[in-house]
């Protein structure tokens, strides 16, 4: 027993003195050590036996000259046997020594795979010692490597079911590990259903809360591969995946970059008999469930398919009610849907983001504004006299066409008062009668707006809106709203919806905000179905 000791010593030095020392493990090579730690696989002291096979994981790691040696020794058989014994201490050495051989090593994997490794490997997925799970999932991961052709064989062997209930564990390394394996199996078309109708799409999507890098990154790569299964589309929508993927929790940027290619392979699927199950259970199940429905296909859906999805299936009411009736982190979600939604459709049927042309047609030039020559009308403004012709008048506006050509006691009169509006806005306002075009500053764009509507200038109209709707900030957007509602001025409504879903995160801190979110509800639900059921504009073609 004591030469057993020291036996087992021996291996055990060799095990500390080359541990992360490259030229440590090559002496060992070259001095002979290799052999008779091979050797040592099948001495009958089981401790001689796990110490044996530890140092050989320890020189065999990133050590392709130490690695190959052992291979020809043939201890592969032997440490597949080891995997099944039934002393759990002798598992975890040599799952790790085989690790290490089959790292970087596709020949050495095949050899490995050839002596009967992978059900033993399968099976200490589930053993209770939490480095040999790891260990394990890691080798599953490397057995299932792009170039492999076992992934299939793999999954029929049982490895799927204990990987995702790995992926619970109270331990880091295990679910890091655990996800890995589950990345590469989700390569392979079969195995991405498989995952998904076990629940694995659940406990990867929690994954992505860990705050560690490796965890969330491992899990975005499983995730990723299932996205490429219709099959798993339902599934992912209905945990709330997409919004999951979109809060954007994750540390590093290639985690980052593998969530945008996920929703964009999940949008790429949101069509034909996907889009179809989605909308049935829509229509079907539970209100949870049909909230995050419509919350996934603001995102995912085809634009032309704006109008069926959230006006035939009723999906905008689901966004509304969380946005009236949900917390603020469900209020959120629906926030930035519905301006995704507002956003797709109106690039796929556009409204004029810039003022309309004036509808007039007679623009007598900048060179008539405030001049006598020819003049058959004279306004007096702030005291002052402002020379004017009633034809160009009278084109620009039916209140003037009114006013000159009706029964108003304005029609004959040389002189014609002008309350309530300065000098400078009257002037603006002729200039654009006059030639179709004026540049508005913001501190005079709101008086203007109030005279083009008095006088029933749409053009003008429209481009004080649009000046308007420029200035609209987090400290004004109640009073900008107010002035909308008081002056019908369509474009500052809808560009204050627009800016309230861009930037309720912002907004929804303000004390005020609460109440005014549920004032602007109905705007919000008429400027949606507005543009989902705008004609789309052909595009012309130049020939």
């Amino acid at each position: 027993m004591e030469a057993n000791a020291v036996i087992r010593r021996a291996a055990d030095i060799i095990t500390n003195i080359a541990h992360d020392n490259p030229r440590i493990k090559t002496n060992i090579r070259v001095e002979g050590g290799i052999p008779p730690l091979v050797e040592l696989l099948n001495f009958p002291d089981v401790k001689v036996q796990r110490a044996a096979a530890g140092a050989l994981r320890t020189v065999s790691f990133r050590n392709d000259e130490n690695k190959n040696q052992i291979v020809e020794l043939n201890a592969l058989p032997t440490l597949v046997l080891m995997l099944q014994s039934e002393d759990p201490s002798m598992h975890g050495e040599a799952i790790g020594a085989i690790g290490n051989l089959v790292h970087s090593s596709p020949d050495i994997k095949k050899e490995v795979i050839r002596a009967g490794a992978l059900q033993p490997v399968i099976s200490l997925l589930s053993s209770t010692c939490l480095e040999t799970q790891r260990e394990a999932a890691l080798l599953i991961g490397q057995f299932a490597s792009p170039d492999s052709d076992c992934k299939v064989h793999i999954a029929q062997r049982g490895a799927i079911t204990p990987l995702i209930k790995m992926l619970e564990s109270s331990d880091e390394q295990v679910m890091e590990m655990s996800a890995f394996a589950l990345g590469r199996l989700a390569q392979d078309t079969h195995n991405q259903a498989g995952i998904g109708q076990r629940g694995g799409i659940i406990s990867l999507l929690n994954l992505l809360d860990v705050n560690t890098g490796s965890v969330q990154h491992n899990a975005a790569f499983a995730l990723y591969g299932l996205a490429d299964n219709e099959e798993n589309i339902a599934d992912f929508i209905k945990a709330g995946g997409i919004q999951r993927l979109q809060d954007d929790n994750f540390t590093v940027q290639p985690t980052r970059d593998c969530v945008v290619r996920t929703l964009k392979r999940l949008e790429n699927k949101v069509q034909g008999p996907v889009l179809n199950q989605l909308l049935y259970l829509m229509r079907t199940t539970e209100n949870p469930i049909q909230m995050r429905i419509a919350l996934a296909l603001a995102h995912l859906c085809d634009p032309k398919d704006g109008k069926l999805i959230f006006i035939d299936n009723n999906g905008v009411e689901f966004l509304l009610e969380l946005l009236y009736l949900s917390g603020m982190k469900q209020q959120k979600y629906s926030s930035r849907a519905l301006f995704e939604l507002a956003r797709k459709a109106t690039s796929f049927a556009p409204e004029d983001s810039a003022p309309s042309s004036p509808t007039q047609r007679v623009f007598l030039g900048a060179e008539f504004v405030n001049n006598p020559t020819l003049s058959d009308v004279t306004f007096l403004v702030d005291g002052k006299q402002f020379y004017a012709h009633k034809i160009c008048l009278v084109a620009s506006s039916d209140i003037f066409r009114a006013m000159f050509d009706g029964l108003y006691k304005e029609r004959n009169a040389q002189n014609v008062e002008i309350p309530n509006i300065t000098w400078e806005v009257f002037e603006l306002m002729m200039r654009f009668i006059y030639t179709g075009r004026i540049d508005i500053t913001k501190h005079l764009a709101r008086d203007l707006l109030v005279a083009a509507d008095q006088y029933l200038i749409e053009g003008l109209k429209r481009l004080c809106e649009y000046t308007i709707a420029q200035d609209i900030c987090v400290d004004n957007i109640p009073l900008m709203y107010d002035l909308a509602d008081t002056f019908n001025a369509s474009a500052v409504r809808r560009a204050c919806t627009l800016y309230v879903l861009e930037h309720y995160t912002k907004l929804s801190s303000e004390t005020w905000f609460p109440m005014f979110i549920k004032k602007i509800i109905p705007e919000i639900r008429t400027y949606i179905t507005d543009i989902l059921t705008r004609p789309v504009q052909a595009s012309s073609t130049v020939v």
